[in-house]
């Protein structure tokens, strides 16, 4: 039973399923780009690893009180506390790379180096012409809307190269945890995997953000952060991922950069160029095409 809600996990997991997987992909997208934007205010006030912290931290705090996910963890089965273990450390670990990398490094140019690992997940699951197409469509358009240019440090490029390995073993393990253990909800695995993430995190980033412990401004941008880009992305992903394929799944990464523009042109009033908008449509044209495996 929820105590939020008033309804039990499988009414909410029932009530999910009719909803298009699709649509919550689109949901966690648009929240994706909506993280950043309250980092901004962090980067001024707090260092790269005290974000992370701040991020990963709120978000277990939020699950802690929402889903108590400690109990579906030692409900579960052996394999499924492993896969769970597992996912926490990739998370502390792909946000640590990720920040360290958007420190140094242009965004378009990370989440470039980021979509290759889907690329090979995708092309791992292809096994037909009509989905090679749909992906070199996908691919095209996500060259032509991210800006990849090889300046800056080489270390910076490090940190962007592992946090991409990560955010591949984020998608197979995520996917692992949304069917893992039909015993518990997946929501509650989820929960379980972010609490882990907030353990291993500590050592590399609550020194840095001890200072904003005491900024009620950097403490609620910290908590947007990982509202927006921890909690309902990451929900969104493990409802998709019930019933999508994998490769499914890393093909639809590339609604992320196509998603941004359509939030800058919705929210900011930015114009799109033409290579913009064809790169949309490109990306479209991909997801539209393809057809999940069996």
């Amino acid at each position: 039973m929820n105590a939020l809600t008033g309804k039990t996990d499988s009414d909410a997991l029932s009530l999910a399923d009719r909803v298009p997987p699709y649509a919550f992909f689109v949901g966690s997208a648009i929240f994706h780009y909506l993280g950043p934007s309250f980092a901004v205010l962090l980067f001024a006030r707090v260092p790269v690893a005290g974000v992370a912290w701040l991020r990963i931290v709120s978000a277990a705090l939020v699950f802690a009180v929402w889903r108590k996910p400690w109990k579906a963890f030692f409900a579960a089965t052996r394999g499924a506390q492993g896969t769970m273990l597992a996912l926490g450390g990739v998370f502390a670990t792909m946000n640590y790379c990720f920040y360290r990398a958007i420190a140094e490094l242009p965004l378009g140019t990370v989440a470039a180096i980021e979509f290759m690992g889907p690329v090979a997940l995708a092309l791992m699951g292809a096994r037909s012409l009509r989905n090679l197409a749909a992906l070199a469509l996908t691919v095209a358009g996500v060259y032509l809307l991210t800006e990849l240019r090889f300046a800056g440090s080489p270390q910076a490029f490090l940190w962007a190269f592992a946090n991409a390995l990560l955010f591949t073993l984020y998608i197979v393990l995520a996917h692992a945890v949304s069917r893992s253990d039909p015993a518990t909800s997946p929501i509650d695995r989820l929960g379980a995997s972010m609490i882990v993430a907030g353990l291993l995190i500590s050592p590399l980033g609550l020194s840095e953000a001890a200072s904003a412990l005491l900024d009620p401004i950097a403490l609620a941008a910290g908590c947007a952060v990982g509202i927006s880009s921890s909690v309902i992305p990451y929900v969104f992903d493990q409802l998709a991922m019930r019933r999508l394929p994998r490769s499914t799944y890393a093909l639809f990464v590339a609604l992320l950069p196509a998603t941004a523009v359509i939030i800058g042109v919705i929210v900011l009033r930015q114009v799109p160029s033409v290579v913009e908008l064809a790169a949309v449509a490109l990306v479209v044209a991909g997801v539209a095409l393809h057809r999940p495996t069996a």
